[in-house]
């Protein structure tokens, strides 16, 4: 059974706040919805509950209680982009990272095949939640086998925020102790079960499922589903979005504007292919200069460039870049370039003309060619055509070239089974059995089983001319 592991940040949006404004640690705060009438307390901290501060509370009532009480608001903006950042960082542990869609700061990771980079789950889990404290966040952690015992038993903070199961037998009897208080259930739901005597997960699972649901409605049968594992879903991680960056390293500096926007145009070129393949279009491009400066040094810097609207116009980019280079001057000379994309989504008709866009003109490069031919005479103009041998001088030939190729129109792909060709090198030659032999119990050649030779394909020449 693979291994999994649940990270809670609790009340994220409160760390978010208080992220923003550290000098507010020590005294009471909440994140207030200031939408609905009189605003509502959403989270509150340590300090904030312990004057009787609550979730749910008016914002008067709480000041009421806690006169210095400090309050902001979270965007759901500013909420996605901490669930990005902290997901970001747990990839630096595990490549599978699951964010919960429901609770802001809950993370599933897949902690399986793990054992070559750490010595043991628990230094892990112990190095995850020490880096999660670095970035400003307090996390607890939980490695088990499902995920509502790894849920429940990160939420409870089993372990001092560190729970480690070692079978799924133990993980279940954990959880089966957990409060449900410490679940974050929804208040009506939380007291209707206490005022039944039902305060453990494991007296929550002693309820019949058709009751539950009867009587609890849909969210409560959902919770008695994955605590008694008869809801299981596979992990889904996000993927990992990867910079859309194109860098270019010079043997030696360049300081000619025309000859640096010939390379930025190679970039550049490649940039917007892979935005156009991502159905997105250039809203910025960040142009990043490694400048040769004094005494050996390199220099970087930054030049931002902005179109009037997203765009996959390459023309109208390279002059944009044309004239901020123009403006900055390059100094002693450019050692490298970075082109970093800000993406936007593309419209289908920026898609279509860049589809329909050729890279290079092939009209052009037969003009080209002519020019070349009158000269310096008609054989001056070849190619190579590709040949079958082995020795490198009989792999090619030279063939005139009278007009660049076209490229040939797509043809429907049809699935087709490709037979695998295995190669075993031996230091000896071994015979192989003859054609249309059928062993059943299979032939030993050298102590490892082959089955029946239906068909001899070779031998092929490894040498020679």
């Amino acid at each position: 059974m693979d291994r999994l592991a649940c990270v809670d940040v609790p009340a994220l949006p409160l760390q978010l706040l208080l992220k923003r404004s550290p000098g507010w640690a020590s005294d009471p705060a909440a994140v207030v919805d200031r939408d609905r009438p009189q605003g509502v307390i959403l989270w509150a901290n340590g300090a904030a509950r312990r004057c009787g501060v609550l979730p749910g509370m008016r914002y008067a009532a709480g000041l009421s209680l806690a006169g210095g009480l400090r309050a902001g608001e979270v965007p759901e903006a500013e909420i996605r982009d901490g669930v990005g950042l902290l997901a970001e960082r747990l990839r630096r542990f595990t490549p599978d990272v699951e964010p919960s869609a429901e609770e802001p700061g809950i993370f599933w990771l897949g902690a399986g095949g793990l054992g070559r980079l750490w010595p043991s789950a628990r230094q892990w889990a112990r190095e995850l939640r020490a880096d999660l404290e670095a970035q400003g966040f307090s996390g607890r952690a939980a490695v088990g086998f499902t995920r509502f015992g790894t849920y429940a038993a990160a939420r409870a903070g089993l372990g001092g925020g560190l729970a480690l199961f070692r079978t799924p037998a133990e993980e279940t009897a954990a959880a089966r102790k957990i409060a449900l208080r410490d679940l974050g259930l929804p208040p009506t739901l939380r007291d209707a079960l206490e005022r039944l005597g039902v305060r453990t997960v494991g007296a929550f699972l002693a309820l019949p499922p058709d009751g539950v649901r009867e009587r609890f409605g849909p969210e409560a049968h959902r919770l008695h589903r994955l605590a008694s594992g008869r809801a299981w879903a596979p992990l889904e991680p996000v993927s990992a979005t990867e910079p859309l960056l194109r860098r270019l390293d010079l043997d030696e500096p360049e300081a000619d504007v025309y000859r640096l926007l010939f390379l930025v145009k190679r970039l550049l070129d490649l940039l917007l292919e892979d935005l156009a393949g991502r159905a997105e279009a250039l809203a910025a491009l960040d142009l990043r200069l490694a400048l040769d400066g004094p005494g050996g040094r390199t220099e970087e810097r930054v030049e931002r460039l902005r179109p009037a609207a997203p765009t996959l116009d390459g023309r109208q980019l390279l002059n944009l870049a044309h004239l901020r280079l123009e403006a900055a001057g390059l100094g002693a000379g450019v050692l490298g370039v970075i082109l970093a994309a800000e993406p936007a989504p593309a419209t289908a008709a920026q898609l279509d003309l860049f589809r329909q866009a050729p890279r290079r003109d092939p009209e052009a490069a037969d003009r080209a060619l002519a020019r070349l031919r009158a000269e310096l005479g008609e054989a001056a103009v070849v190619r190579a055509r590709l040949c079958e041998g082995h020795l490198p001088e009989a792999r090619f030939r030279w063939e005139p070239l009278e007009r660049m190729p076209r490229p040939e129109p797509e043809k429907e792909s049809r699935d087709t089974p490709v037979r695998p060709l295995v190669r075993r090198l031996w230091a000896r030659p071994v015979p192989l059995p003859p054609l249309g032999r059928h062993d059943p119990d299979g032939w030993l050649l050298r102590g490892e089983e082959c089955g029946p030779v239906d068909e001899k394909i070779g031998p092929y020449v490894v040498s020679g001319g």
